[in-house]
């Protein structure tokens, strides 16, 4: 019962429309959503970035954690950490680290992308092993494509159900998705209601996703393009996560009066 996953793996979906223009998130931006399974609030995931440097190349470091609470965190204790150490201009990321314990299923895993090479190395630090595998072009991670995302759509370009490819790694894997745009709509927040784009984030059915098109994504329709809402059909029941906190963004963000 992987609770937080599609919270994570919406934001790998998001590196669509490019165009650049000015950075859409500060070095210093943290972003909390809360998560509702079946009605109660069981989970949160937090994002927050933070400007680094790695073996001499000035990062961005993002930060992405999903914890369980409440009553799910007494029989299933979730821990996930997901970082990205992506490059402050381009955002193509140098390293993904994937460290989680979902109610005792661990995974801890650090990924080094050589971009010249063309090359991902896969170092297994629960199972000791370290493997190298071929990647394309400009390939993005579960974190990174997000904040790739934000700098570079081009909102004046978008058209009701465009759709756009991806190709990330994730799992020893390159994956191809795809991303419909769904238009605009008003979301009401704790914050008050915020103009979103809204996007559904085509994805293979498996375990864990109902069916191809269960997920569906709000970012508000400003110049940060910050997660404000999700929903996710799953295999037993429905998640939804809502924006609860916000600091340090680099724009005001919109509301609607």
């Amino acid at each position: 019962m992987k609770i937080l996953i599609p919270f994570f793996i919406f934001l790998s979906t998001l590196n669509m429309f490019a165009q650049h223009q000015e950075s859409a998130f500060s070095d210093h931006e943290f972003v909390k959503l809360k998560i509702k399974y079946l009605g109660f609030r069981m989970n949160e995931a937090t994002l927050e970035t933070k400007k680094e440097t790695l073996n001499g190349k000035e990062v961005i470091h993002v930060i992405g954690k999903g914890r369980s609470t409440g009553l799910l965190n007494v029989f299933f204790k979730v821990r996930d950490r997901y970082e990205t150490y992506m490059d402050s201009k381009t955002n193509i990321p140098y390293r993904f680290v994937r460290n989680i314990n979902e109610g005792g299923y661990t995974k801890n895993v650090i990924i080094d992308f050589d971009h010249d090479k063309n090359k991902a190395t896969v170092n297994d630090l629960k199972h000791k092993t370290v493997k190298t595998f071929d990647t394309p072009n400009d390939v993005q991670d579960m974190i990174s494509s997000f904040y790739y995302f934000r700098n570079h759509i081009d909102t004046s370009n978008l058209k009701l159900n465009d759709e756009q490819e991806l190709t990330l790694f994730f799992d020893n894997e390159n994956f191809n998705f795809k991303l419909k745009y769904l238009g605009t709509q008003t979301v009401r927040t704790k914050f008050g209601k915020i103009n979103c784009l809204k996007f559904r984030p085509l994805v293979m059915a498996d375990r864990v996703f109902k069916e191809e098109e269960s997920l569906t994504i709000w970012v508000s329709n400003d110049k940060n393009k910050i997660p404000v809402k999700l929903t996710a059909d799953i295999v037993v029941g429905s998640i939804t996560a809502s924006l609860s906190e916000y600091k340090g963004l680099k724009h005001p963000l919109s509301k609607v009066n």
